[in-house]
């Protein structure tokens, strides 16, 4: 699993000790279109208990995931499945797919409610153009473990074991792994990014809710973007307070207000991904 690691056993790792808590708040349960429930950041991060170089411009050295060679070569482009063990997820291949140079991998992480198909359709438009794969969890819950059951479990074991398996499947450029995702799913993302940025180069946080983190590794750079008009996770409560932790905390931290409601404009969605994509030069081809 992906945090089950203690720091004792993981050197790079660095324990949060603010609220001595890697959870949501007592009472974050809420539905995206219930507006009225109360609303919190939880964001137990201090910039003593992270690393001192946050700057995130280039990925953790070494290979994140183990590196294999692809099964699929030459694989058909678009929507397709992706299966490890008991867990299953939709897997976008783009356009010109040919299985002999490694591409950049996003895994895209849904909101309340939402479905793996969602969340596909918030970058997949963007994914031909960037030469990006796209993976597409479903939570077991109606949200993420962290948020429904208040810690890490089945969600978190089936991300890691699905992102193994579609570099075992698919040419993944193991410095190019991202995690991001939509409210709920923005606010998972950054809970595993941070914990686990020793293997996700970059996190992708579109209206994020709060960010609960016990042990962080690795230095991730990080997208964040936020509507002033949302209403859903009001800005001020949540990524106004977010970001200026974070950038405290000495991690690089790219953050985009715009004029909107709780959403993901197209627009600020090719921003992110474009900086993810270019974050290091592509690696050369392989052999097919």
């Amino acid at each position: 699993m992906m945090v089950a690691v203690s720091p004792e056993q993981r050197p790079s790792a660095r324990v949060c000790p603010c609220m001595g808590s890697a959870r949501p708040p007592k009472g974050y349960r809420r539905r995206q279109v219930s507006a009225a429930l109360p609303l919190f950041v939880f964001l137990t991060l201090t910039a003593a208990s992270l690393p001192a170089n946050g700057s995130g411009r280039e990925a953790p050295a070494g290979p994140a995931f183990p590196a294999f060679t692809p099964v699929k070569l030459g694989a058909a482009s678009g929507v397709t499945k992706i299966v490890a063990g008991r867990a299953a997820a939709l897997l976008y291949v783009p356009a010109g797919y040919r299985g002999n140079e490694p591409l950049p991998l996003l895994v895209m992480l849904h909101g309340a409610g939402g479905t793996s198909r969602g969340a596909l359709d918030l970058v997949k438009s963007h994914a031909d153009a960037l030469g990006i794969l796209v993976l597409a969890p479903k939570s077991r819950a109606e949200t993420w473990d962290i948020i429904a059951d208040g810690r890490l479990g089945p969600d978190e074991a089936a991300l890691d074991a699905l992102v193994r398996q579609a570099s075992v499947d698919y040419a993944v450029d193991q410095r190019r792994i991202a995690i991001g995702g939509f409210s709920d799913g923005a606010s998972y993302a950054l809970a595993i990014g941070l914990a686990r940025g020793d293997r996700f180069s970059d996190i992708l946080a579109f209206s994020p809710g709060f960010a609960a983190v016990g042990a962080v590794a690795g230095t991730p750079a990080i997208f964040i973007s936020h509507g002033t008009a949302d209403r859903v996770l009001p800005i001020e409560a949540c990524s106004r307070r977010i970001v200026p932790r974070l950038r405290r905390a000495g991690y690089g931290v790219r953050y985009e207000e715009f004029e909107g409601g709780h959403k993901v404009p197209a627009a600020l969605a090719r921003e992110a991904l474009e900086a993810f994509v270019r974050r290091v030069e592509p690696r050369r081809k392989v052999a097919a």
